[in-house]
């Protein structure tokens, strides 16, 4: 029995290049988690970095995969498998470009949906029962642009300001979920 109650996973790239890039939604949301809750994700493991904290009297783990998003579930894999902790009492967090910036949307569990790292979890773990936040980032501004070079383009100004409230949101929709409210965090922040 593991003394760990969830882990949080926000997904994204390693490395200043990619600071501050729509792909790295994920990064910032969990960076704004260990914020609120006192903590620096500074620790490496689990071909990662990551912290322990408190999150509403639950003992999280908050985990940054290093090995770039298509390969998530290497980092996550190995952290699961350690604390002995099953798909659905892990949360990912991570970018979505069919969102407007600044909106979610928490599921349960599903498809990856077109998202890399969320696909490499999947495959690696063999389970699609993942609580999830999709943080929007919004769509590529037009049909002509690559995919890859809109979710590692940077948010604009504009978009940072509405990004930061939907952090927020995240911080309190995972204080929802990690009591049992799910269904109460979804009817707010969806």
């Amino acid at each position: 029995m593991s003394n760990l109650d969830f882990i949080i996973a926000g997904l994204g790239n390693p490395g200043k290049e990619y600071e501050g890039t729509r792909h790295n939604a994920g990064f910032m949301a969990l960076d704004y988690v260990a914020s609120k809750i006192g903590c620096s994700i500074s620790n490496s493991k689990f071909k990662g970095l990551c912290a322990f904290g408190n999150l509403s009297n639950k003992r999280i783990l908050l985990l940054k995969p290093q090995t770039y998003m298509n390969l998530s579930g290497e980092s996550l894999i190995s952290a699961m498998q350690f604390y002995k902790i099953s798909p659905n009492k892990v949360i990912l967090l991570f970018d979505d470009i069919s969102l407007l910036p600044g909106k979610l949307r928490i599921r349960t569990k599903g498809s990856h949906g077109g998202q890399n790292g969320v696909k490499n979890i999947i495959n690696v773990s063999g389970s699609e029962d993942f609580l999830r936040i999709k943080i929007g980032v919004g769509n590529k501004p037009s049909p002509s642009w690559d995919l890859s070079n809109w979710v590692l383009s940077k948010f604009s100004k504009e978009e940072l300001e509405v990004l930061k409230v939907s952090l927020e949101k995240v911080y309190l929709s995972l204080e929802l979920i990690v009591n049992g409210s799910i269904e109460k965090a979804m009817n707010l922040y969806n």
